[in-house]
């Protein structure tokens, strides 16, 4: 393995403390890296894309499976839980832990890797308030990108409202995985004068037929579905569920445009190799700081 192709993965995994070891163990001769990944279950096309992106990228630096890489893949709504699942992936001793998700996918890591470096994708919590990391700038043995979706959340309750002036009865749908986008949400929407109908899932699988029916009883002229890694397995029946309601809706990410929904307002984030390749030039351990997303787009469709 080249000396730039393992600086190169170095790079592209997060550099810093978190992947440090990577480039000594790299060094060695014919040595095997060993990647544990717990992130959103691969049984929905976003998601599955992103996992395809993510291995591809790595395929074209020269670290491919079966020869000098291996990735075991864990889901997080695995019905075990994702701290058993955390560690089964921690077992065979990783070089390096990627979660991409809501803080639980970092607890059940954290609690199960001891000192195996972690990269992270953090949606919708700050690791350092959480106090996960010792600081932004020295992150430790930690590193990656948080995604904040507060300000998305007040953000779409903007343009619904502003697409739809005449609409004064707003439905949020959400669950545990976003009471905190509901916490921005709903404060923006009375402060532009809606009538706000709180829908809370609770205990996945769940109901969402059930939850629309609850959207239509309560007389709602809008939906804002928040983002929960339990809700996008079910895109496509929750997209056709407030389409049949002929209810102006807005979502998380580009995909739930594709798949039909109204309107999509999101920051433009992936678990793909490429996620991490911002790093020009290998850091020092304990100097890489945690980012932001520096992107957001709207999509739409006709009504």
């Amino acid at each position: 393995m080249s000396g730039i192709r393992r600086r190169d993965f170095v790079i592209l995994l997060g550099g810093g403390a978190a992947a440090w070891p990577l480039a000594a163990r790299a060094q060695q001769s014919g040595r095997l890296i060993r990647l544990g990944l717990l992130g959103p279950s691969l049984n929905n096309p976003p998601a599955i894309a992103q996992y395809q992106a993510f291995r591809t990228q790595l395929g074209d630096l020269g670290f491919r499976e079966g020869q000098n890489l291996t990735i075991d893949y864990r889901g997080l709504d695995d019905p075990r839980g994702p701290f058993v699942v955390a560690a089964e992936l921690v077992r065979p001793q990783p070089d390096l832990i990627v979660t991409a998700g809501p803080e639980t996918s970092l607890q059940a890591a954290v609690g199960a890797s001891g000192f195996i470096p972690v990269v992270i994708i953090a949606v919708n919590f700050d690791p350092l308030a959480r106090g996960y990391i010792p600081g932004l700038a020295q992150p430790g043995n930690i590193t990656g990108l948080v995604f904040q979706q507060l300000e998305l959340a007040r953000k779409q309750v903007e343009l619904l409202t502003q697409a739809f002036p005449d609409k004064t009865r707003l439905a949020l749908l959400f669950d545990a995985q976003s009471a905190d986008q509901f916490g921005a949400a709903e404060p923006a929407a009375k402060a532009l004068n809606l009538q706000v109908q709180a829908l809370r899932l609770e205990n996945p699988p769940y109901d969402f037929d059930a939850a629309f029916r609850g959207v239509a009883s309560g007389g709602a002229q809008m939906v804002l579905v928040l983002s929960s890694p339990f809700f996008l397995p079910h895109l496509a029946r929750i997209v056709e569920l407030a389409n049949a309601q002929r209810l102006p809706s807005m979502f998380i990410g580009k995909h739930w445009a594709q798949a039909g929904g109204l309107m999509a307002y999101g920051a433009e984030l992936d678990i793909s190799a490429g996620t991490f390749l911002p790093f020009k030039t290998l850091p020092s351990p304990r100097t890489t700081t945690l980012r932001p997303p520096t992107k957001a787009s709207i999509l739409s469709n006709c009504f």
